[in-house]
């Protein structure tokens, strides 16, 4: 069977939220436009959108907020026209920013910006990275949490203090904010305190939330005026935002709401996991729900088991695996979400359980 026909054989998920077929998802937004008397807008202008646009701006303390069709067009086109504002200053960013890792070196090759690597890769950011540098900025972009690093997140102190030094010195600080609402929950506190201090924020509409796409930048009256003329002019001016908008409008305040939840979740998982130590978690306690999970086999042989355990169990651990630092090693991504959520206890104890066995058994 392929992988996608054993993945719908799984009664224990790991990763994330339910996948919805595209026929239940039209359906439910289909219902909730009914329910809810929604027209399309025009070109970004709509009651819902706009309503919408309002309620994501108070969430993150901000003056406005823009729809925009990808977070790699919200951020690129941001740090463009803060650097284009600074003199063409270089805009700082962490070794496993978003635009290093995944926009094939769209900032270069479009002639965006010039961009600094800041900081050590395997960490997230500490004041020091920041204050250090010894050139003049245009910007810093900071992303809450770091994905590619396990969901960490800058302490506390350390982003305060970023805050200041970036406000002291003109500097634009941006947050890639595509999990911030994840954030909350690790940091204990709300996202208009933690985006307190930043100049834009972007958020996606579809990782955590679950919509089908999209994004939305949130700023200053000015700058979301001048971003979304920018948007317009690189391509992202569809005609009818209202698909985007309607599917995470819909279940938006649910997600929100569910945040905590899932992050008291993901540190249930931590314990389970400390019982197999072959399972190695970074970070080392939940900072986000989400983690990474490393495995002392290669990323063929990860693949393998994720087969076992699918067609033998029932059970489906991870989606992408990544190959390791280090030979016959690798490690996942896991987002904590709905799915997990519903399985219970003794059978996520059982799932990691068959997990770290087969592990053992592939070491060598």
């Amino acid at each position: 069977m392929t992988d996608t026909e054993l993945l719908a054989r799984c009664t224990t998920v790991f990763p994330g939220h339910r996948a919805r077929p595209p026929a239940e998802m039209f359906a439910a937004m289909a219902a909730w436009c009914d329910a809810n008397g929604i027209a399309h807008d025009t070109y970004g202008d709509g009651a819902l959108i706009q309503g919408f646009e309002a309620r994501v701006a108070e969430l993150l303390g901000f003056e406005a907020a823009v729809f925009c069709i990808s977070g790699t067009l919200a951020q690129v086109t941001t740090l463009r026209l803060a650097a284009d504002a600074r003199g063409r200053a270089p805009v700082a960013l962490h070794p496993t920013a978003h635009i290093f890792v995944h926009e094939r070196s769209n900032y270069q090759l479009l002639g965006h910006f010039d961009a600094l690597r800041t900081g050590e890769p395997y960490r997230p950011w500490t004041a020091a990275d920041i204050v250090g540098i010894p050139d003049r900025l245009s910007a810093v972009a900071l992303e809450i949490p770091m994905r590619e690093i396990g969901g960490q997140l800058s302490s506390w102190d350390d982003l305060q203090d970023i805050k200041a030094h970036c406000r002291a010195r003109g500097i634009h600080l941006h947050m890639d904010g595509a999990r911030l609402w994840e954030a909350a929950a690790g940091y204990g506190r709300p996202v208009a305190e933690i985006a307190a201090g930043f100049d834009t924020v972007y958020t996606s509409l579809y990782k955590g939330i679950g919509g089908l796409g999209g994004a939305m930048l949130a700023g200053s009256r000015e700058f979301v005026a001048q971003a979304a003329e920018w948007f317009k002019r690189q391509g992202g001016n569809v005609i009818h935002r209202s698909p985007y908008v309607v599917a995470a409008a819909m279940q938006f305040e649910q997600r929100l709401a569910a945040m905590p939840a899932y992050f008291e979740r993901t540190r249930f998982l931590f314990d389970v996991l400390r019982d197999h130590p072959v399972l190695r978690t970074n970070p080392a306690r939940p900072q986000a729900n989400m983690l990474h999970i490393h495995l002392p086999v290669s990323r063929e042989r990860a693949l393998e088991i994720r087969r076992e355990l699918a067609r033998d169990h029932g059970i489906w651990p991870f989606n992408r695996v990544n190959h390791g630092v280090l030979p016959d090693t690798s490690f996942f991504e896991l987002y904590v979400g709905d799915n997990l959520q519903v399985t219970p206890d003794g059978r996520v104890r059982e799932a990691v359980a068959l997990l770290a066995a087969a592990v053992e058994r592939g070491i060598g």
